[in-house]
């Protein structure tokens, strides 16, 4: 059997990252994708950048990927840019979309947000119809129709369900959960590029780290909206949440 790791939304968190990476080597997978969100909201977004450059397979674009590469009027969004440079925001920009390949019998179709947009947000209490349209395909891959399985970031929620007969999850986020605060992604396990049925397993896993580290790191280095920040990774709360 075959594994990989599906790691998303990092957000220039490092201390998580080395965290989660640490923890995908003591359980020997070979092969880690990426789902996108390497930059911001967390102090390193330059050095995540690299890290990920040396040690994914597979690196895709995520919303914060995509505007960070473009003119801003936002403060934070200039602290950002001015951390990674030209070449890394260059990088950023070029990043695929999507990737889809088949493993055990299963189409399997990843993507930032949706099939569709890096913007498009679908969360896992959204209708039925919404999260069903995660299944389908779009101008940006290769397969028509619908997927078996579709997996995602963006929201920091870390799921699977099962809807009418597909399966449907998210990696959570590494750098910036929003529900538990340990930085979260998932395993796959199955027959890599096999087109006959076999058994498949999505694992999801939750590694603790060193949030006050990485609390210090966005202090010494002055971030800025470093208050949310702060709340984000202590409680797990979305700062844009009301009460």
């Amino acid at each position: 059997m075959d594994r990989i790791a599906v790691i998303s939304d990092i957000h220039g968190n490092l201390p998580a990252l080395e965290a989660v990476l640490e923890d995908i080597n003591s359980r020997h997978v070979a092969k880690i994708y990426c789902l996108g969100d390497l930059i911001g909201k967390g102090p390193s977004s330059d050095l995540a950048v690299d890290v990920v450059q040396r040690t994914c397979d597979k690196v895709i674009k995520g919303n914060w990927d995509d505007f960070v590469s473009k003119t801003s009027e936002f403060e934070a969004v200039h602290w950002h840019q001015a951390k990674l440079g030209p070449e890394r925001m260059t990088y950023l920009s070029q990043l695929p979309f999507g990737i889809e390949w088949y493993m055990s019998g299963r189409l399997i179709r990843l993507f930032h947000a949706s099939p569709r947009s890096e913007y498009e947000r679908i969360q896992p209490w959204d209708s039925e119809e919404r999260r069903l349209s995660l299944f389908e395909s779009s101008e940006h891959f290769e397969q028509a129709g619908l997927s078996d399985v579709a997996g995602y970031g963006d929201v920091h929620n870390a799921y699977v369900q099962n809807i009418a007969g597909r399966t449907l999850f998210n990696t959570g986020s590494v750098g910036n959960p929003l529900e538990i605060p340990q930085a979260s992604y998932a395993i796959l396990e199955g027959c890599l590029d096999s087109k006959e049925l076999a058994s498949f397993s999505i694992q999801l896993v939750r590694v603790p780290y060193d949030i006050e580290l990485a609390i210090q790191q966005a202090v010494d280095d002055g971030m800025p909206d470093l208050e949310a920040y702060v709340r984000e990774l202590r409680t797990g709360q979305y700062r844009g949440k009301k009460g």
